[in-house]
């Protein structure tokens, strides 16, 4: 039998959720596999599925696939810069019952998915955009600080941005994004007034993700120092800031000047080619993964600044065990005063 939890790290999203850590496993696209998912719930933590693109097929497979693997709750995020009804429908019907979404406006969905009984969770990158959401209705929020690897809609760091959601929006939860892999940092932003921690770059070196070997050779290897912030991997979704570590293609792009789509240097190359065939070109909004093939590391290697702090592969329940052990040890290591103290 596992060790409970402390109690100290239960918190009022956790409640919400029926999750026994603050511990949310972000929706990292394509390594997002129901087998990730659906060891972070077992874990005590909340897994996601990245369903933004699926097919009502593949959809339909991921979701009860992850409920095969799980009996725990689960979230599902579509990204609102897309027309998602028909995937809400689809994924309110099968059972799902957390909803994430981001980059738009969640208020359409908000009636739909209550109606359902579940819950949603929506993105947000300031304070202004956090009291919107929740004059929404939604049921909690993402604080998604610059640090974050992937899509970033905002430009303020976690540091302030937590504590400054938090005083917006509070009692509604406030989940924290952008530049946490370990313990320290989910004490740290538990001690802003979080109320969980959205954790992305870590769980791409989890055994259960789909993420390609030189994928994740290279964001083991990562320094803090080895992200990129802008607009690059743009094909498929154009005028999208994000942050990926700076590979073959960043470099050749940043040598040629940061020249804009259709001066950039090997803008016709295909590079990698899908387990369905279909190519993958360079700039392309597309993660590699295990089933692909061709030159995977010129690909868009999405990773957070906390790339720094990643260095090994493990399962994705030994990342949640010692992200709260060592989140524990961290916010009691200042609470009693040493013997030898000034007085």
């Amino acid at each position: 039998m596992s060790t409970p939890p402390p109690a100290a790290l239960r918190t009022p999203f956790c409640a919400l959720a029926d999750i026994t850590v603050p511990v949310v496993q972000a929706p990292i696209g394509g390594p997002c596999v129901p087998a990730l998912a659906a060891a972070v719930s077992e874990a005590g933590g909340l897994g996601t599925l990245a369903a933004s693109w699926d097919d009502r097929a593949a959809l339909r497979e991921r979701i009860r696939r992850t409920r095969e693997l799980t009996s725990r709750p689960f979230a599902a995020n579509l990204i609102l810069q897309w027309p998602q009804r028909e995937r809400l429908a689809q994924c309110l019907d099968e059972g799902v019952r957390i909803i994430s979404t981001f980059w738009g406006d969640p208020a359409p969905m908000t009636a739909r998915i209550h109606r359902a009984g579940a819950l949603h969770v929506h993105t947000v990158a300031s304070a202004a955009e956090a009291r919107r959401a929740v004059d929404a209705g939604v049921d909690a929020v993402v604080a998604q600080g610059w640090e974050a690897g992937g899509h970033v809609r905002g430009e303020v760091a976690t540091l302030p941005l937590i504590p400054a959601v938090v005083d917006e929006v509070a009692p509604v939860p406030v989940i924290a994004a952008g530049g946490i892999a370990d313990g320290r940092g989910l004490a740290a932003v538990l001690a802003l007034g979080a109320d969980a921690a959205w954790i992305g770059t870590r769980f791409l070196l989890a055994e259960e993700a789909s993420s390609a070997d030189v994928y994740r050779e290279e964001v083991a290897a990562a320094r803090e120092t080895g992200t990129v912030h802008g607009i690059v991997f743009d094909k498929g979704w154009p005028d999208a800031p994000h942050r990926a570590l700076r590979n073959s293609t960043v470099r050749d792009w940043e040598a040629a000047g940061r020249p804009a789509p259709g001066a950039r240097p090997g803008e016709r190359d295909v590079l990698a080619h899908l387990a369905d065939g279909g190519s993958v070109a360079r700039y392309a909004d597309v993660a590699p993964t295990r089933d692909m093939t061709g030159r995977a590391e010129a690909l868009a290697l999405y990773a957070g600044q906390s790339a720094g702090l990643v260095h090994e592969v493990r399962p994705a329940a030994e990342i949640v065990r010692t992200l709260v052990a060592d989140a524990h040890r961290a916010l009691n290591r200042h609470r009693a005063a040493p013997e030898n103290a000034p007085g």
